[in-house]
């Protein structure tokens, strides 16, 4: 069976709900093109007197329901493709939980690792630049993604503010605290897996906690969703990152782990439980499995050997289209990417609008609209799936995303 690449994933995924979304042809098919895509060449003068040339790519999917939002990543693996598929998935999420912005996506390919703090830093103003006449509060508000952080976007902020004239502190979301970021924004990924964990668990009427939990990524998302499924009483039994996987079937130290982490280490260097391969993390007999890693993880190569009763996909992507088809006649629970980890999109919402008013909120602020929007569009999303009789929670998602888009498609019409 032929695997996709991610944007053949999302576009398949589209093409599977617009069956029971009955979006009118003509504005589906603008759906499925991104409005803008920029391709930027970025020389950078590096520590040692060379210049490097990196390749940034910045991508505007659809503005219909109000200004793009959507990350910046760096990774080698950045294309194109990748970053319209995620622009795509934005788009998507943001509907889904009835925030009033389109989406977008951003990234940068180079290996982080091998860059200094100055490179980053010269790297990150010359891609701001690049795409500057792109961005702006009320057009395109970027964010953290993938090896990107706080620190990045002060950068951002302040080299789109130095061209402007005066500082702009909502042109970019999930910035430090002392510019303008909102407490909570950091976990705010995480806390929302937690979230929607907690949701499909109290829907199929089973008790999470001493819930056994595999966690694939432990990275921001994965080591803060590890860290708060073991507040709700959850038993995280497994989680990796790129060096490796450890396993304990009788739980791990989470905040042990967590803290070995934000101080450097690596999943394998930890002192505790088994060392096993992702793959293996993958096929484990757990309760919930959570790909919070990267795409295309759950394949139709792998999906016969995945054990979990229920998977949560706080990754973009993790699972293509022929592992979703052998998942949903196994009838195990999918929620899906843009449900599972839309935490970080809502919370940069809720900066964008502080930044917006210049009034801050409290982290209990932040966290109870975190709750009480995914708790919302959870429930939405299953009634959706019993009501129209769906083949599954990620079509009942798309189904909801597609309509609403597309109903701002029609009431604006089509310029000119």
């Amino acid at each position: 069976m032929v695997e996709t690449n991610a944007l053949d994933n999302m576009l398949a995924q589209m093409e599977r709900a617009q069956e029971y979304a009955a979006v009118d042809p003509s504005i589906f098919e603008r759906l499925k093109h991104p409005e803008r895509t920029l391709k930027v060449t970025l020389p950078v003068s590096m520590d040692d007197g060379s210049v490097e040339v990196f390749t940034g790519y910045r991508c505007q999917f659809d503005s219909a329901r109000g200004p793009y939002k959507g990350g910046v990543r760096y990774h080698p693996s950045v294309t194109m493709d990748e970053v319209t598929a995620l622009a795509g998935w934005m788009t998507w999420k943001a509907a889904l939980v009835d925030l009033p912005y389109g989406g977008a996506k951003g990234g940068v390919v180079c290996e982080v690792k091998e860059l200094s703090t100055t490179e980053q830093r010269r790297l990150t103003r010359r891609y701001t630049e690049g795409i500057r006449r792109m961005i702006g509060p009320h057009m395109d508000v970027p964010a953290p993604d993938m090896n990107t952080g706080p620190e990045v976007m002060a950068w951002m902020m302040d080299t789109y503010s130095m061209y402007e004239g005066y500082s702009i502190p909502q042109v970019v979301t999930g910035k430090p605290l002392s510019l303008g970021g909102t407490p909570g924004r950091v976990e705010a990924t995480g806390r929302g897996v937690a979230i929607v964990t907690q949701q499909v668990f109290d829907y199929l009427d089973k008790d999470l906690p001493e819930a056994t939990v595999a966690i694939q990524g432990f990275g921001n998302v994965g080591s803060w969703a590890a860290r708060l499924l073991a507040e709700r009483g959850a038993n995280v039994v497994a989680v990796s990152d790129v060096t490796g996987a450890r396993y304990d079937p009788d739980g791990l130290d989470v905040l042990s782990l967590f803290d070995f982490s934000e101080a450097g280490g690596t999943v394998a260097e930890y002192d505790g439980g088994d060392l096993v391969s992702n793959e293996d993390l993958l096929e484990l007999d757990v309760d919930v499995l959570i790909p919070a890693a990267v795409a295309d993880v759950i394949t139709a190569d792998n999906v016969d050997d995945v054990r979990a009763s229920v998977v949560v996909e706080a990754a973009n992507g993790p699972t293509t289209t022929a592992a979703d088809d052998v998942l949903a006649e196994r009838d195990v629970p999918v929620v899906p990417d843009i449900l599972a980890n839309a935490g970080g999109v809502i919370v940069s919402y809720l900066e964008w609008v502080q930044n917006t008013q210049e009034y801050a909120w409290t982290l209990s602020q932040v966290n109870a609209d975190l709750e009480r929007r995914l708790s919302g569009a959870f429930d939405e999303v299953v009634s959706a799936y019993h009501a129209d009789e769906l083949p599954d929670l990620r079509t009942a998602a798309y189904t909801i995303a597609l309509r609403r888009v597309a109903t701002a498609h029609e009431l604006r019409g089509l310029f000119p």
